[in-house]
């Protein structure tokens, strides 16, 4: 049987590669989302507000969720996102504050 909830790599902050992470904040569309996660906190896909379609923002989630920025938990039919700033913020002292403040 399939599991429904995606699947995480579940990197710990020092399995957290520089060069992914950065990959994974290179696109405008994934820093919108992770800017909206780091001001709203836990957000629904839908509720990030891209103009995209589904399968590109579902494309954006997974880079963001396989490079370890993201985690997604599901709740009952709905996927909820949250930015994994604690451990990005252990493992890159300032990176998430210098890209978020440069967008």
């Amino acid at each position: 049987m399939l599991s429904s909830v995606p699947l995480h790599p579940s990197p710990s902050k020092t399995q957290l590669r520089l060069p992914v992470v950065l990959f994974a904040l290179s696109d405008p569309a994934r820093l919108h989302i992770v800017k909206t996660l780091d001001t709203r906190g836990e957000t629904m896909c839908a509720g990030v507000g891209l103009r995209l379609a589904k399968s590109s923002c579902s494309r954006h989630f997974k880079v963001l969720r396989e490079a370890g920025v993201i985690r997604t938990r599901r709740h009952g039919t709905a996927y909820l996102n949250t930015l994994r700033r604690e451990e990005l913020d252990a493992r890159f002292p300032g990176l998430l504050d210098a890209v978020l403040r440069a967008t």
